[in-house]
């Protein structure tokens, strides 16, 4: 059995461009990936709708740990030392450019993920790497100094091993045989499962802006809201699921979430104007400035006042119109995931990783990087950022 330098188990995004960076560092040591399934970089060949939102326009390392609720404080150094620009970098030195749209995600100019997978496997052919698939991994042991990795087509025996499997459970508790701590996977980045009647009839229309909060608690955040067929999406939600990912799973995902459609605009003092400016006019043509006319009229409809002069208006209207805007609350009964795109939060305990070299701190030559670790990011290109940081601190470390 030939000793290899490096095996990499996991043919996603962390272990592509972990391969690759050793690989450049060591062009004559002995290299495989192992990929359990048929395909390779699946999640790089799904994410952002098929173009592949590689990073975020985030480039002070103290602001981009802000978008992990998990792993922001073990993030801070390696991020100093590969950070976004480094990624925009990477890929432009590759002849694959890079743009920033106007939230900061980051896409190959091309928008197709497929310039970002090409690029890759023309590094990993040029260097030399092999990639084996269908190739599952079914033991993991220490053998005098070295690693002997048993798989479903024969049997590996390395220097050094990194691990870059993601959200794998089952993989997991082949780590947790041997000694490496994991947390328990909970969801993260899940939509919201709701029948509100302010909803019906309106899926696929978005609000640029919400305020998202869970009811009983401190979870707040802000970004644009998505009505789908089953409930709430868009970046408020998925943020929000992300930074209450676990406190949402011990509710066993059912919940009260409330929403400020506001923008932060005086409601109180615009509804009063209408009763003077726009006092002989019906209620739903006079649409408030931060929301689409659909979802006004809809609000109008349930409070009852949609078609009364705004000079008709009780108090008690107003009042009903000021809480329909900034303070919507509606019951969540459940969550639905994206399946390609699933993220979650759990896997290998960071404390015991080194996060100067990647490395477990007491099995030595076993390295980690990506999902697989307990580490996860709201959406936007985060995801992507931490598996490239890891991956390149990890290779750059590995002997």
């Amino acid at each position: 059995m030939a000793l290899h330098d490096l095996v990499v188990i996991g043919g996603g995004a962390a272990g592509f461009f972990g391969a690759i960076r050793y690989a450049e560092l060591h062009p004559s040591k002995k290299i495989t990936i192992l990929e359990k399934s048929a395909r390779t970089l699946d999640k790089v060949r799904i994410s952002g709708g098929g173009r592949c939102n590689v990073t975020h326009a985030c480039f002070d390392p103290n602001e981009l740990v802000q978008h992990y609720p998990r792993g922001s404080r073990e993030l801070l150094g390696p991020f100093h030392r590969f950070q976004c620009s480094d990624t925009m970098a990477w890929f432009h030195e590759r002849g694959v450019e890079t743009k920033i749209e106007d939230d900061g995600r980051v896409f190959p100019v091309t928008d197709q993920s497929s310039s970002i997978i090409d690029c890759f496997w023309r590094e990993i052919n040029r260097l030399g790497v092999e990639v084996r698939l269908q190739t599952a991994v079914t033991a993991l042991e220490q053998v005098d100094g070295a690693w002997r990795i048993t798989t479903t087509s024969g049997s590996y025996l390395t220097r050094s091993v990194l691990v870059t499997t993601g959200s794998a459970p089952s993989f997991w508790q082949l780590l947790e045989g041997l000694g490496v701590e994991c947390v328990k996977p909970v969801p993260s980045l899940f939509t919201f499962n709701t029948k509100h009647p302010l909803l019906t009839g309106l899926m696929g229309l978005s609000v640029p802006w919400v305020e998202a909060r869970i009811a009983g608690g401190r979870l707040h955040t802000e970004g644009p809201l998505l009505i789908t067929h089953w409930g709430l999406s868009g970046p408020a939600v998925l943020r929000l699921s992300a930074w209450g990912a676990r406190e949402l799973a011990q509710r066993n995902w059912n919940f009260t979430a409330e929403f400020d459609f506001s923008g932060g605009m005086d409601v109180d003092g615009w509804l009063a104007e209408r009763r003077s400016v726009d006092a002989r006019k019906k209620v739903r043509t006079t649409v408030f400035p931060t929301l689409p006319r659909r979802l006004w009229e809809r609000m109008a409809e349930l409070t009852g006042t949609a078609d009364l002069n705004w000079a008709d208006l009780r108090t008690s209207d107003l009042d009903a119109l000021r809480s329909s805007v900034a303070e919507w609350q509606t019951p969540v009964t459940g969550k639905s995931t994206f399946k390609d795109e699933f993220v979650t939060a759990g896997g290998v305990d960071l404390k015991q990783i080194n996060f100067k070299t990647m490395e477990h701190k007491t099995l030595k030559g076993l390295f980690f990087a990506g999902e697989v670790l307990d580490i996860d990011a709201i959406t936007g290109g985060f995801n992507f950022q931490a598996a490239w940081t890891t991956s390149w601190i990890a290779a750059e470390s590995i002997p």
